[in-house]
């Protein structure tokens, strides 16, 4: 941005002023457009002991306005077309900072919608920022919100929105939409594509760790003799979808014995090359989708066909446990971190013999550290369950892991699955 000449003036004093200084423009959104008069909140603050003098607007490099303290809210007068503005504060130090910003100015009506532009790819959580005006109705805009796929996600009030959304990745039709006090409304359609960081073809990847487990207990073990066997097999090519399929095997002669297969993907041993040596990267992760395709020609051998998520940091450990009860009763049952129980969610799990069965779990933690079950689709079919438990304590480890587990019948029948195109999508 071309600084005006009195910002040029002070632009040593903005260099070298005291930390923390800083302009905070809550109104308008940066690339908004706004009708006029357009309306300007502000705050600043300075490392300045003697704190902030003034405040002040340029437009288009001019100084068109100036209130004293550390506080600007007015409606300022600007001519329709699009404008560099600058909110600017001075403080009693001879320091100065400011934020910069353009509007578009408009004497039409309507929602204007500055981020995400329509038909956009964008990560998640999308931001988006609008603002709103009307000239019907000489009240103004009362609110305003963001529906996404036909269900309102969010609502602010006034005429300006700054928001961040969490979804999932997909393909969203969403729509941003005005209310005014007069009863009157109007809207903008934005349609997005969101995407995450993701781990593909998990299935073929190397660091997979295979684990025993005999009932009651189920504790693992890595030499289990001929009570639970196993086998996994990579680069299948028939039945596959990627001609880079693995073969699960489970057999041995322990009823109702387990077989789990782990892979540290994140974090300590990951096998992705992303220690996060500096444990960073594993706490800001909130979302993750296991999104995989299974295959079996005797599936009813199967007491329970088991995926897993798992968050380790700060003591604290989530693991987003899902079963497919198929022997067991056909149903989806998830982990309780609470009480360490399966509970039955009423999702029915038929999968299919002799084709591939497509599966997609999406989870989260919350902002407050809890797990939530999100959504269970298994061949096209999505259920949202929104269920919440608390984590449960972990010593000393960060990590991000998936698991698989096939489980064994009443006679530990031998069986086999194939895995496919198995992804983890991760934000």
């Amino acid at each position: 941005m071309k600084l005006p000449n009195p910002l040029a003036i002070l632009l040593f004093a903005v260099l070298t002023a005291p930390a923390f200084a800083g302009v905070n423009v809550s109104n308008p959104v940066n690339g908004s457009t706004v009708t006029s008069p357009a309306s300007y909140t502000a705050t600043a603050s300075t490392g300045c002991a003697k704190g902030v003098a003034s405040m002040g607007i340029y437009v288009d490099n001019n100084l068109q306005y100036v209130s004293g303290g550390s506080k600007l809210n007015t409606n300022l007068p600007i001519n329709p077309g699009k404008h560099n503005t600058v909110v600017e504060e001075w403080d009693y130090c001879g320091g100065a900072s400011y934020t910069a910003l353009t509007v578009n100015v408009t004497n039409q009506s309507g929602v204007w919608v500055s981020a995400p532009s329509n038909n956009a790819t964008v990560g998640t959580p999308v931001v988006y920022a609008a603002t709103a005006t009307t000239s019907s109705c000489s009240k103004g805009v009362a609110s305003m919100g963001i529906y996404v796929n036909n269900q309102l996600s969010y609502v602010a009030n006034g005429a300006s929105l700054n928001a961040s959304l969490s979804l999932y990745p997909g393909t969203y039709d969403t729509v941003v939409e005005e209310w005014d006090y007069c009863g009157g409304a109007s809207y903008s359609h934005v349609h997005i594509t969101v995407t995450g960081n993701v781990f593909t073809n998990l299935q073929a990847s190397d660091g997979w760790q295979a684990y025993g487990e005999f009932p009651p207990i189920y504790d693992i073990c890595e030499s289990c003799g001929s009570g639970v066997t196993w086998a996994m097999t990579q680069g299948i090519k028939s039945p596959s979808l990627t001609n880079n399929a693995t073969k699960f095997d489970i057999g041995g002669n322990t009823p109702y014995a387990d077989v789990l297969w782990t892979n540290p993907l994140i974090g300590d041993f990951s096998s992705q090359g992303m220690p996060d040596k500096n444990h960073t990267l594993i706490p800001s992760l909130h979302n993750f989708t296991y999104d995989t395709y299974f295959y079996g020609s005797n599936l009813e051998l199967s007491e329970v066909l088991e995926f897993d998520i798992n968050q380790y940091f700060n003591s604290m450990g989530f693991t987003w446990g899902h079963q497919c009860r198929i022997a067991g009763g056909h149903e989806f049952d998830i982990w309780d971190n609470v009480h360490w129980k399966w509970v039955a969610t009423g999702v029915p799990c038929n999968p299919v013999n002799n084709s591939w069965n497509h599966l997609t779990l999406e989870v989260e933690r919350t902002s407050d550290n809890k797990l939530q079950y999100h959504a269970i689709t298994l061949n096209g079919v999505r259920t949202v369950l929104d269920w919440y438990f608390p984590p449960f304590s972990v010593g000393n480890w960060y990590g991000v892991t998936v698991n698989y587990q096939m489980d064994g019948n009443y006679k530990q029948s031998p069986y086999t699955v194939y895995v496919d195109k198995f992804s983890l999508t991760y934000w």
